[in-house]
């Protein structure tokens, strides 16, 4: 908690919601600060794609979609912007014609902005960055961290085109640098075709069990989320949730949508229940927006980033 009245998004009786600067939820920026509880931050890279790009412009249309975000959550009963301070710190400069060095430069910005104790939710970007961001995560608990990966697909592949590091891999290399808690991590709305059986053994073998959407259909979503919490404990619990875990009705401005995914309510319930664990840290990725009509995904984007910070804000004693 802080000792200071924390700085939050203007008056929308004062200041209308479509004016002004367009950080995530009009928060303050980190340079009007002394100092962050949470910050939101974006990473503008999506070198790492295989099919759609775009996501490159994810983080200013998410804190364009955040607009109309308000500062109490019934659903969770906690008011985010009240208590601790959160702001907008802005992007995380990567460079677009090198994967390996965007990489660093996102791992060292992360390390710089976490160093005194503010925990992360980052708007991407494709799903590159959740290697680097793990690799910050991981060093700043001291241990290997419980991965939970809200996705459509695996992203446990080893290559493509020879390239070992790119969306499709982050959580191969994470699992062998040895980031992620192997008895903790788990995939959530994971569905569609793969390449072969083997993808499903290399998966298991690299430390995650899965809550498929098709589980998630036939058990209800009562029962995911008990698995979900029981697989976590009471680990370190890194957040990575890619916006085409939702059916494409739900997101369709995405890089690699898949049919039959997770409602935009399904998900926010799955991540309101988070509030039961130690989250230290997250991500928002694959926001293309030239995609995306009317908003419709950078507006779930905006609204998994509030209840993230939701679920990382204790209830007032």
């Amino acid at each position: 908690m802080v000792d200071h009245v924390p700085l939050g998004p203007p008056d929308a009786s004062l200041n209308p919601r479509y004016a002004g600067f367009a950080t995530f939820a009009r928060l303050p920026r980190l340079d009007e600060v002394s100092r962050a509880d949470i910050a939101f931050v974006g990473v503008p890279f999506d070198s790492g794609v295989s099919f759609r790009p775009g996501a490159r412009f994810g983080p200013s249309h998410i804190r364009e979609s955040s607009r109309l975000l308000r500062p109490y959550n019934p659903a969770q009963d906690v008011s985010p912007f009240a208590g601790q301070q959160v702001v907008d710190a802005g992007d995380v400069i990567a460079n677009p014609f090198n994967i390996l060095e965007a990489v660093d430069q996102i791992e060292h910005a992360a390390l710089a902005l976490t160093e005194q104790g503010t925990r992360l939710i980052t708007l991407g970007g494709d799903h590159t960055i959740a290697l680097p961001l793990l690799r910050a995560a991981a060093q700043r608990a001291q241990q290997p961290v419980a991965v939970l990966h809200f996705d459509a697909h695996l992203d446990t592949w080893d290559t493509y085109f020879g390239a070992p590091i790119t969306h499709g891999t982050p959580f191969r290399r994470a699992s062998e640098e040895g980031l992620i808690d192997l008895t903790a991590s788990t995939h959530v709305g994971t569905r569609g075709p793969l390449y072969t059986t083997e993808d499903l053994r290399d998966d298991e073998r690299l430390g995650f069990a899965i809550i498929s959407s098709v589980e998630i259909q036939d058990e209800g979503l009562p029962s995911a989320i008990r698995r979900m919490l029981t697989r976590l404990g009471d680990r370190p619990v890194y957040l990575s949730v890619d916006v085409d875990v939702m059916d494409p009705a739900h997101a369709p401005g995405t890089g690699t949508p898949e049919a039959g995914g997770m409602t935009s309510r399904e998900l926010l319930s799955m991540i309101r229940a988070l509030r039961a664990v130690n989250l230290v840290g997250a991500d928002i990725v694959e926001v293309a927006p030239a995609y995306d009509h009317a908003q419709i995904t950078g507006i779930a984007a905006a609204h998994v980033g509030y209840e993230i910070l939701s679920a990382m804000t204790p209830k007032p004693e």
